[in-house]
């Protein structure tokens, strides 16, 4: 199913507050969505026919849509049964849901004050994000030469589409030298976050390491994590972190929605181990995702 492209699938697409066919889901090309970015979305994750902390997506929607100085013309709640009703209508049990909110094709210039809002969700089965064989032994990252920019140039705590051409750019870069993704760097030269997950470093005393999300997305996975890595007696400290740092870490590993918790093996000159400590923290959040309990 992954190989079809996603304007040739079938089924229906929850459109402006309709369930319309899948191919009938469309727009004009002059939306102010595409030309000037007035567009954020979501990322939620299907596991055994329930979506992942659903109410939290909905609120970082929300709350992006707001900073963006969008108006959604549809409550939270509703929303949420949007997103349960075509999950169910499309019979996804494991996969992937995306809610997206962008301006209109009313006016088209940098003013969109009389733009109408749109509303659409998308689902579809998805498997892991990275390779799974890539995953047990840690994929390779490069130190992307983008960096997330100064906090005072974007409203940089939204999932708005804007801000991940940068994270395209630089992972196609890291592709194109033999990589898997990319770690970027924040305005300062701190460490910052992979191309669409949060990072996280175990250094030689067990202590787990991850930068103060204050020029990137303070990711609901790795939120669930750090909760994890605490109820489990691992000191977490989130701070400012140099690259030069790496040289004295043993493990890394990367979270979000769709990379889940993900070992690291090597970024840029550093390598690093798929520890224990690693593995049973993917485990854990496994099983909270899954509703098991762990053994």
């Amino acid at each position: 199913m992954e190989s079809i492209p996603y304007d040739k699938r079938t089924g229906k697409i929850w459109f402006n507050g309709e369930t319309v066919e899948w191919a009938n889901a469309n727009i004009h090309i002059l939306n102010h969505g595409l030309h000037y970015a007035s567009c954020v979305f979501e990322g939620e994750r299907v596991y055994d026919g329930e979506i992942f902390r659903l109410e939290e997506h909905t609120e970082r929607l929300f709350y992006s849509a707001k900073r963006m100085g969008i108006k959604v013309p549809y409550t939270q709640k509703e929303i949420n049964d949007a997103c349960k009703n075509i999950i169910n209508i499309q019979n996804v049990k494991n996969g992937y849901v995306r809610p997206v909110i962008w301006r209109g094709s009313e006016m088209m210039a940098i003013s969109a004050q009389k733009n109408k809002i749109h509303t659409a969700i998308a689902t579809w089965e998805w498997g892991s994000y990275f390779d799974p064989k890539l995953k047990l032994k840690g994929i390779k990252l490069n130190i992307s030469s983008w960096r997330r920019p100064n906090p005072n140039s974007i409203p940089w705590d939204t999932k708005a589409a804007g801000l991940y051409m940068i994270c395209t750019l630089s992972k196609h870069e890291a592709e194109a030298k033999g990589f898997t993704d990319s770690l970027m760097l924040d305005h300062e030269g701190n460490i910052a976050e992979a191309t669409g997950a949060n990072v996280f470093f175990k250094d030689k005393s067990g202590e787990i390491h991850t930068p103060i999300p204050d020029s990137f997305l303070d990711g609901i996975t790795r939120r669930e994590v750090i909760k994890i890595a605490k109820s489990k007696g691992l000191k977490v400290m989130e701070r400012k972190i140099k690259p030069e740092e790496m040289k004295d870490f043993e493990g890394c590993f990367l979270t979000g929605t769709a990379a889940e918790v993900t070992p690291v093996s090597q970024i840029d000159k550093y390598n690093f181990k798929v520890c224990g400590t690693i593995s049973d923290l993917s485990d854990a959040y496994q099983n909270l995702v899954r509703k098991k309990t762990a053994a």
